[in-house]
């Protein structure tokens, strides 16, 4: 991905990603697998793109669950996969990236629709 990412220079010198939704989810082997350090590195990336980072909100019902070990925090979704793959997402993993899924689209949608007075408001 490190890889990916860095042969994105073209688009940065061209502006071609300001404005526009970043979002990132993840997968580690184990619980405490860096899932957040991984997200958070992505997000520099974006940062320097100009996109406008999206996360997963505590408006997420599923974050605050303790009954389950759980992937997830506000840096955005993410699961656990075991050290082999043998572990599936749980339903609230799912239920997570669902939601942040349709927080990005909510959210790209209605800055499509406000585009020009967003970049006219920036222009001034």
């Amino acid at each position: 991905m490190r890889q990916f990412l860095d042969a994105t220079g073209r688009l940065w010198k061209e502006g071609a990603l300001v404005g526009k939704i970043g979002s990132v989810f993840t997968s580690s082997a184990t619980q405490h697998g860096g899932q957040e350090s991984t997200i958070l590195s992505f997000h520099i990336t974006l940062l320097h793109q100009g996109m406008i980072i999206v996360g997963l909100p505590y408006t997420f019902e599923g974050q605050e669950r303790n009954d389950e070990i759980t992937g997830g925090s506000p840096y955005g979704s993410s699961t656990i996969a075991g050290n082999t793959g043998e572990r599936m997402p749980s339903e609230n993993e799912l239920a997570a990236a669902r939601f942040q899924g349709k927080y990005v689209a909510m959210l790209a949608s209605t800055l499509a629709q406000h585009r020009r007075e967003i970049i006219d408001a920036m222009c001034k």
